[in-house]
């Protein structure tokens, strides 16, 4: 049975760093992201891209689906509020005349290009991929020449075509209805030609949409995006309708696999990020990835709703928002996306500094420090103003929201907040400078000063930190 969750705001505090006679956190520890979602209202398919030039562009479909819009920021934050501009907007007639979907923006050989995909104003439901192109460092303020439509082998609906590098080729990976297949798209991948709107060479048919979560509803495999991490390919796509019931599979290859070779790759057989009834997100899919502002931490960006019913066609339904965050990594190497968070700060974990492989985690409400935490949410938690005030922070449950961090005869439980003065006293801390590495935390009770979140034989407890042993069972790195 599974504990409570933590959900804590996030501060953003850097790796401890190696003092002497001291435990170093693993390799792949990386610091706490601070974001607050949603990042944009409205806004489904989103894709971020982190440019050489200190900026991060920011696209998405519009619920119109009558134009491309671009934001740039220096932060993945500052996107929220950055202003939008349109790029290009739809024909009056013909081709790229309706559905301008999934819009992607890369930067490929000192040139902008924005793959999308459109319908034409006859036949809005002949979807097909067109690339646009722009020679100016702004893509924001220069000219867009249309570069015409990606062929592949059929005309058929094709759509969300991405493109990345591996071993210095460049692919082109996409979803597609392939005829004499029923289904209404499968992924696919082949190298990237002459010009960045061409393919050539063998056409890889990667994954068909046949188990459950994939196909409820309709049979989908589409917005395939990748992520290149510890000595793998992992490519995340989009199963099922765009409803409640969509969200995200993987695909995943070696690095040193021949990628054009469908054997290469291994599709997980659950969806490794799906709709959270605990926190009120609903469909997450359609993702990308960019990085941290300090680079050091993947973040996954992606659309949900924050309601599970919908009147009518979920198409028709504009309430798509965008949203970010952190990537983990397991002790295998594999990601883990654990579950859409809540809405607000995004949470952190607790990496114990005495024992860096070990994070603080709750199982059957209790608090403890594990390693190899699953689920995910179990060690994550969401720093909030503490319930006592006073500049005190709390510690909520991600994934049993209302739930709280508190100590009771010097134990620490996950517990439901019960409004008495009690309760928001002994679920409220002060943070501070890490008692023995300063780049971390440490966490001092409210009403017990001088007592402080240790972790001891695996359980977390509330005690004093008088020596170098307390100490340092009593410092936490966020990440």
């Amino acid at each position: 049975m599974k504990t409570v969750l933590l959900r804590l705001a996030v501060l953003v505090l850097a790796t401890v760093t190696c003092v002497a006679g001291l435990p170093v956190p693993q390799a792949g520890a990386a610091p706490a992201v601070r974001y607050t979602n949603p990042i944009a209202e409205r806004r489904a398919d989103p894709h971020i891209f982190k440019h050489t030039d200190g900026f991060y562009y920011f696209t998405a479909t519009v619920p119109e689906y009558d134009r491309i819009v671009l934001r740039r920021a220096s932060t993945i934050q500052g996107l929220a509020s950055a202003a939008e501009t349109v790029i290009w907007r739809k024909h009056s007639s013909g081709e790229m005349a309706a559905h301008i979907w999934a819009p992607e923006i890369h930067f490929i050989n000192g040139k902008w290009y924005v793959y999308f995909a459109a319908g034409r104003s006859d036949d809005v439901w002949r979807i097909r991929m067109y690339v646009l192109e722009s020679s100016s460092a702004n893509p924001l303020t220069g000219p867009w020449t249309e570069r015409g439509r990606i062929t592949t082998p059929w005309d058929t609906f094709s759509l969300d075509a991405s493109t990345f590098v591996h071993n210095g080729v460049r692919y082109l990976t996409w979803a597609q209805q392939e005829p004499g297949i029923s289904t209404n798209s499968n992924l696919y991948l082949a190298r990237m030609g002459a010009s960045p709107w061409t393919i050539t060479g063998t056409v890889t048919r990667l994954t068909v949409p046949t188990l459950a979560w994939e196909t409820r509803g309709y049979k989908v495999a589409e917005g395939p995006s990748v992520l290149q991490r510890n000595g793998r390919i992992f490519l995340t796509y989009s199963a099922s309708a765009t409803d409640a019931n969509y969200c995200l599979g993987l695909l995943t290859a070696s690095a040193s696999a021949d990628l054009l070779n469908p054997a290469s790759w291994t599709k997980s057989p659950n969806p490794v990020f799906a709709t959270s009834e605990a926190t009120g997100q609903y469909g997450p899919g359609h993702n990308s990835f960019t990085v941290s502002e300090d680079g050091a931490s993947d973040v996954v960006v992606y659309h949900d709703r924050n309601y599970r019913d919908i009147s009518g066609d979920p198409l028709n339904d504009p309430n798509r928002r965008t949203r970010v965050q952190k990537v983990y990594y397991r002790a295998d190497g594999t990601p883990d996306f654990g579950i859409p968070v809540p809405d607000g700060a995004t949470p952190v974990r607790l990496r114990s500094y005495a024992a860096p492989d070990r994070f603080v985690r709750h199982w059957e409400y209790r608090a403890r420090v594990e390693a190899n935490v699953a689920p995910l949410a179990d060690s994550q938690f969401k720093l909030v103003t503490g319930l006592a005030g006073s500049g005190s922070v709390s510690l909520e449950s991600t994934n049993f929201p209302g739930y709280y961090l508190r100590h009771r005869n010097n134990e620490l439980w996950v517990e439901r907040g019960d409004g008495s003065a009690l309760f928001r006293n002994d679920a409220s801390f002060s943070q501070r400078a890490g008692l023995a590495a300063g780049s971390a935390v440490s966490f001092e009770s409210v009403n017990f000063p001088g007592r402080y979140l240790r972790a001891t034989s695996g359980l977390l407890t509330l005690q004093t930190a008088t020596d170098a042993q307390g100490r340092t069972d009593a410092t936490f790195v966020l990440e």
